[in-house]
Formats: structure tokens, C-alpha cells, sequence
């Protein structure tokens, strides 16, 4: 994939970074977000350097679901009634600055002790400096600062929220890790309390968006979430930003079982309206045999792309080579954000014939 073109530049004759709007949460923001920092312009004071001096910069926004209850997230909610650290750590940390000492130190888990075991530190921080602050997203405005993160991170509502799903045999299930380990396929989902506002600067940056991304990441628990906060799904349809989804590379049990690249399009719509989405980036490398065979343990295959159900949706489908194999399937951060780059110029263009 070739390189875009640089920003066009501002007034002050310097180039005009892309801005781009990463909506989601778990692993697949973080991945996203670990590519896109390569193109983010160093802070003042950091010995980072970009990478391709001749790549176009990028201002990241990161918009992230805040309804984790599982885990270390779930006890700190239970025991603090503070909003769940976790997938805000681990965008922190992907955009950290200094890779080395400092994410290693809010990515560490506690082994043992009474109370702290299975905690991470960066959540434990996280806490801590919520209520030292008396508010979350100040928590994670100075955390941010701490890691000298490349961009910024916003919980996509300051309110503390419980997801709720209606599944096909009839059934409710309440709290994010029931909904995704449920039988039945989810049918709607819903935030609790329902009008849960968004913070005034995620609006202003999907109003300043050249490019908004919804995932990689969990259909029903890390993205569709961000869209059921009041507002949203306004500011998106709104927004002159070019939108674009970038499909799981696997079902994921529990939630997207059988599920086709367009059965996500029709999910999204339904829960937050049709017609707004300009591109579905698919993957276009087969998964290895073996691979194929460890997910097909637990009745996981691939996301099959049907190509002209999307079309019909009135959305385009722009298929790369994305696959990253190790233990897991995961999406490459430096492809995926290469495509996210591509997108951005085509927004950025776009954009700039709409204002």
C-alpha cells in the first residue's frame, strides 16, 4: 500500500496532522492504536522520533466503552463505584511514550496478596487518582500525562453504566461478562441508565474528524456501547468525517457466532441507525490450518465477507491483508493502521469540500 499524500498544510505553512477518532475497546483499539502512534508527532520534550519523516502525521482520539464488570475492572467497580480501568489502561499504554519501564509498570499484575491479586497497577492507579481528583476523566487526563501518551483518551460517558442484552430465546442478561458468555445469540443491546451523556470533547473531535474507526473489537461489549451513549450516533451521522468499521477477523463465541461481515453492518445499524457508514475494511489473508483448528475447538471459524450484502447496505468494502498469528488471530497494528492512513486522506479531502 502506497504511502498518502502529506496534510495539507496550515497557515503557519506547517502540514495539518490527519485527525482520526478511534471508537471501541479491548485488544483491538489497543492494536489500532499501537500502529497509529507511529505517526503521531513526538510531545515537546520527548526524545521519540517518527518513524517516516516523509509519512503523514496523526492527531489520535481515542473513544473508549466503559462497561467492563469482569476481572480486576470489576472488582475496582463493586468495591469503588469508580468506571473500569482496564481497557483505558491498556489505550494508555499503546500510546505510551516510553514503552519500556513505564507500561511495563501499568500492565503489572499482582501475583499474589490479600486483596491485590489479579489487580494490575495501572488500574489500582487509575482508582487511586479518580479519587484523589474527584473525577474519572481527570484521572485519565493526568494518567495520560504520566505515560506521555502520543494522542488522547476519552471514557466514551463519565456515567457509570451496565449493559444489558435481550437474546433470541426470550431471555435478559445483564453485565458485559454474562452478555458475552451467553448461548443464545444477542438480539439488542441497551445501557443502563439509557441517557448517559458523552463528553463534551469527544464530541468536538468527531465534529474535527478527517477519518472515525469503530474497532477492531467485541461486537456487542466493546463497540456497539460506545454508540448507545446519548448523542453519538448524532455527532457521527453529522460529522463530515469519512467512517469506517473494521470487521473481527474471527466469530467471537459468546457473541458473533456465524455471524458475516454484514450481520456486524445490520448489528451497528440497528443499535445506533443506518447509512452513516462509508467503508467496511476486511481481511483478505487466509488463517493457518493451525490456527483454524484451535478456534474450531471452541466452534470459531472466520468472518466470512459476502460482498454484496454489504453493497446493499449502501457501504463500500475495502479488503487488505491484515492477519497477525501468534497465539491468538489478531489484527496487525501496522497494516491496520496503514489503512487507517489511507482513509483519513480520503476524509480529509472530503471533509474539507463539505466546511
Amino acid at each position: 500500500m502506497s504511502t498518502p499524500d502529506r496534510p495539507e498544510a496550515n497557515p503557519s505553512g506547517l502540514p495539518q496532522a490527519y485527525r482520526v477518532v478511534a471508537i471501541g475497546g479491548g485488544t483491538g483499539l489497543s492494536a489500532l492504536l499501537h500502529g497509529l502512534k507511529r505517526f503521531a508527532p513526538p510531545r515537546p520534550g520527548s526524545d521519540r522520533l517518527l518513524e517516516d519523516h516523509h509519512a503523514p502525521s496523526v492527531d489520535i482520539t481515542a473513544v473508549v466503552t466503559v462497561t467492563d464488570d469482569g476481572g480486576s475492572s470489576g472488582r475496582l467497580r463493586r468495591e469503588f463505584a469508580v468506571l473500569p480501568p482496564g481497557d483505558i489502561r491498556n489505550c494508555m499504554v499503546a500510546l505510551s511514550e516510553d514503552e519500556a519501564l513505564l507500561s511495563r509498570l501499568f500492565q503489572y499484575r499482582f501475583p499474589r496478596g490479600r486483596g491485590l491479586k489479579g489487580h494490575s497497577f495501572g488500574n489500582l492507579f487509575l482508582t487511586a487518582l479518580s479519587d484523589v481528583t474527584g473525577d474519572f476523566p481527570q484521572a485519565v487526563r493526568v494518567s495520560s500525562d504520566v505515560l506521555a501518551i502520543a494522542g488522547r483518551i476519552y471514557p466514551s460517558t463519565a456515567q457509570n453504566v451496565t449493559l444489558e442484552a435481550w437474546l433470541e430465546d426470550g431471555t435478559r442478561v445483564e453485565g458485559e461478562t454474562r452478555i458475552s458468555r451467553s448461548r443464545s445469540r444477542i438480539r439488542r443491546i441497551r445501557l443502563r441508565p439509557r441517557r448517559a451523556k458523552p463528553l463534551p470533547e469527544t464530541l468536538h473531535a468527531i465534529a474535527e474528524a478527517d477519518l472515525i474507526t469503530l474497532g477492531p473489537g467485541s461486537l456487542f461489549t466493546s463497540l456497539i456501547p460506545n454508540l448507545l451513549v446519548e448523542g453519538i450516533p448524532e455527532a457521527l451521522r453529522a460529522s463530515p468525517a469519512l467512517k469506517a468499521y473494521f470487521v473481527n477477523l474471527m466469530w467471537q463465541p459468546g457473541e458473533t457466532m456465524q455471524f458475516t461481515a454484514a450481520d456486524h453492518v445490520e448489528a451497528i445499524y440497528q443499535h445506533a441507525g443506518e447509512g452513516w457508514l462509508d467503508y467496511v475494511i476486511v481481511n483478505t489473508r487466509p488463517v493457518s490450518e493451525a490456527l483454524r483448528k484451535r478456534y474450531a475447538r471452541r466452534r470459531a471459524q472466520p468472518v466470512e465477507t459476502d460482498f454484496e450484502r454489504i453493497e446493499r447496505l449502501g457501504v463500500k468494502v475495502l479488503a487488505r491483508d491484515l492477519l497477525q498469528e501468534g497465539e491468538k488471530v489478531r489484527h496487525d497494528p501496522v497494516a491496520t493502521a496503514q489503512v487507517a492512513l489511507e482513509l483519513a486522506a480520503e476524509g480529509r479531502r472530503r471533509a474539507c469540500g463539505k466546511r
